[in-house]
C-alpha cells in the first residue's frame, strides 16, 4: 500500500455543499481518514444538486470521493454521544453549518478544545463569525457579488457569474492549506489551533490585482469579456473557421514579432497609437481592427500554429469536451476511474505531486454507507445498530 503524508490522521466533518467539502476531500487525497456525518433524512444537500453522474450529483461526485459516510440524528441524545465519541480521538474538525449553529451545539473552538486539546477545529463561514455580517447567508454567487467580481465579469453590456463556484473553491483551497498548517503546528509545537476561512475573505485576497487598480487609478478595471482590461492586445478573436483562438502580446519584442511576422504590418510597430503598452490599450479598438482582420485570414489551426512558431503565447477557447479530450492530461496520465454508487467516473488526480506518493483516488461514498462499521469501531454491537436505526438516530 502506498504511504500518504496524511495516513493516519483522522478528520470529522459537518459539511455541506462545496466549501467545507473541498477541504476535507484533499485531505482525503493525502491519506486523511475523512468521516462524513450526514442526516439520515437525505444527507448532504449537494447529493441532490442534479443526477448527472450514475444518478449521482455532479458536484457530490467531484468533493466527496475516499470518505466515509456516517448518518447521524445530531439533535438526539444518542447521535450527539456518537459524534462527541468521534471528535474525542479525531485530530480534525471541519464544519460550514448555518451561522451560529456550531456554537449553539456546543462545536465552537473552545468546546471541541476542552473535549479533545489536540483536535483542530476549522470553520468555514460566509462572512466570518464576528462582526456585522456574521449571522447573513452566504452563497457562492451572491460572495462574487459582495467582491466585486461579478462588476467585472462579462461584456460591457452584462454582468455574468464566473461559470464555476470560485468562492467555495477559495475559501476550500484556504481552509485546505490551514489545516495543513495547524497540523504542521501541532506536530512541531504540541498545541492544536484553530482554523477560520469566510468565503467572503478569501475570494477579497484573490482580488488583489482589480482593488490595487481601482484604488489608484480611481477606475475599475473595464469588462471585456474575454479580453484584457489593462493589456492589449491580450484577448480572443475568431478565426476563419469560427473557431475563437486567445492570444497574448506580453512586451514590446512580442509587439514587434506580431506586427513583422503575423500581421504583416512592420509600420504598426512604432505608430504612435501602439507604441507602447498603455497606448495600445487606449487604442484598443484600431488596434482590434488589424488583428480581427487577419483571425479571419486563416482557420484556427493554422493561426495556432503560426502564433506557436513566433513563441506568442495562444489558446484555443474550448468547450468543456474539448477539455475532457485534452491532450496534456491524457499524455501525462492525469486520470483515474472512481467509483459511485452505481458505476464509474473519471476523475483528475490532484494538481500538486508529491514525489513518491500517490494521492489516494476512494470510492464516493452512499448515504450512510459506513455508519455499521464506524459504530462498530466506537465499540457497538449488532442490536444497538439495529435500535439506533429503528429510533432514526442513524
Amino acid at each position: 500500500m502506498t504511504e500518504r503524508p496524511l495516513d493516519g490522521i483522522t478528520v470529522v466533518s459537518l459539511e455541506q455543499a462545496v466549501a467545507a467539502p473541498f477541504v476535507t476531500r484533499q485531505l482525503a487525497d493525502l491519506g486523511a481518514r475523512v468521516i462524513k456525518i450526514e442526516r439520515p433524512d437525505g444527507g448532504d444537500f449537494a447529493r441532490r444538486y442534479d443526477t448527472t453522474v450514475h444518478g449521482e450529483s455532479s458536484y457530490f461526485v467531484w468533493l466527496n470521493r475516499s470518505k466515509e459516510s456516517l448518518t447521524l440524528d445530531l439533535k438526539s441524545t444518542p447521535g450527539r454521544r456518537i459524534l462527541d465519541q468521534l471528535l474525542g480521538s479525531s485530530d480534525v474538525f471541519v464544519q460550514n453549518l448555518a451561522p451560529g449553529a456550531a456554537a449553539r451545539m456546543g462545536l465552537d473552538p473552545g468546546s471541541l478544545q476542552e473535549l479533545n486539546p489536540r483536535i483542530i477545529p476549522c470553520t468555514i463561514s460566509g462572512y466570518g463569525t464576528s462582526g456585522p455580517w456574521a449571522e447573513r447567508k452566504a452563497y457562492d454567487l451572491l460572495v462574487q457579488c459582495q467582491s466585486g467580481l461579478v462588476s467585472l465579469t462579462g461584456t460591457p453590456e452584462a454582468t455574468a457569474r464566473v461559470g464555476i463556484s470560485v468562492a467555495d473553491i477559495a475559501a476550500g483551497m484556504y481552509g485546505y492549506s490551514g489545516v495543513l498548517t495547524a497540523l504542521y503546528t501541532r506536530a512541531t509545537t504540541g498545541v492544536a489551533r484553530a482554523v477560520e476561512v469566510s468565503l467572503f475573505e478569501a475570494l477579497a485576497e484573490w482580488m488583489g490585482q482589480p482593488a490595487n487598480y481601482t484604488a489608484h487609478s480611481g477606475t475599475q478595471p473595464a469588462r471585456l469579456g474575454t479580453q484584457h482590461a489593462t493589456i492589449a492586445p491580450y484577448g480572443a478573436y475568431p478565426a476563419a473557421d469560427g473557431k475563437d483562438v486567445l492570444f497574448s502580446i506580453q512586451n514590446d519584442r512580442e509587439w514587434a514579432v506580431l506586427c513583422e511576422r503575423f500581421l504583416e504590418r512592420p509600420e504598426l510597430i512604432d505608430d504612435p497609437r501602439f507604441a507602447t503598452g498603455a497606448a495600445r490599450v487606449a487604442n484598443r479598438a484600431a488596434l482590434d481592427t488589424h488583428v480581427t482582420a487577419r483571425f479571419a485570414a486563416a482557420d484556427s489551426t493554422t493561426i495556432c500554429a503560426l502564433l506557436d512558431n513566433l513563441g506568442i503565447a495562444n489558446a484555443g477557447v474550448n468547450s468543456v469536451a474539448e477539455f475532457l479530450a485534452h491532450p496534456a492530461l491524457a499524455a501525462r496520465d492525469r486520470w483515474r476511474e472512481v467509483s459511485v454508487p452505481d458505476g464509474t467516473t473519471r476523475a483528475l488526480v490532484p494538481p500538486a505531486d508529491l514525489a513518491g506518493t500517490e494521492a489516494r483516488m476512494g470510492p464516493v461514498p452512499a448515504l450512510g454507507e459506513h455508519t455499521a462499521p464506524i459504530l462498530e469501531e466506537l465499540g457497538y454491537g449488532a442490536g444497538e445498530i439495529a435500535a439506533l436505526r429503528t429510533e432514526e438516530v442513524v
